[in-house]
């Protein structure tokens, strides 16, 4: 198994959520997150003073998926979550060991 942490811009959260349930993932986790990279931040003005806002907001989605069905999660998320342009975000692949459901302790792929 593994789990996917995909760092994608906030308006586009619905359009990779919707497609991804489509696609049959059903499970999710979503943040919302703050985080700096190539996009290097904005400058804003507030109360007549200009700021640097450094941190732009982003949304972190993650989701544990099969060995089998890594190709389908990621590529619908690249495909609902690109723009083309710099700040589209960054998708991290992970082992995930184990997984649990809690309520009926399933474990495995079962779980998921």
């Amino acid at each position: 198994m593994k789990k996917i942490e995909a760092i994608i811009r906030p308006h586009k959260l619905e359009e990779v959520r919707e497609a991804l349930l489509e696609a049959g993932f059903h499970g999710m986790t979503i943040l919302e997150v703050k985080g700096v990279g190539r996009q290097k931040g904005h400058t804003e003005v507030y109360r007549g003073s200009e700021y640097k806002v450094d941190f732009l907001p982003k949304i972190k989605l993650e989701l544990v998926v099969p060995d089998h069905r890594l190709e389908a999660a990621l590529s619908t998320i690249l495909k609902t979550a690109k723009t083309g342009q710099v700040g589209d975000g960054k998708i991290f692949v992970l082992p995930a060991e184990e997984v649990i459901r809690v309520r009926t302790e399933e474990s495995g792929e079962e779980a998921l």
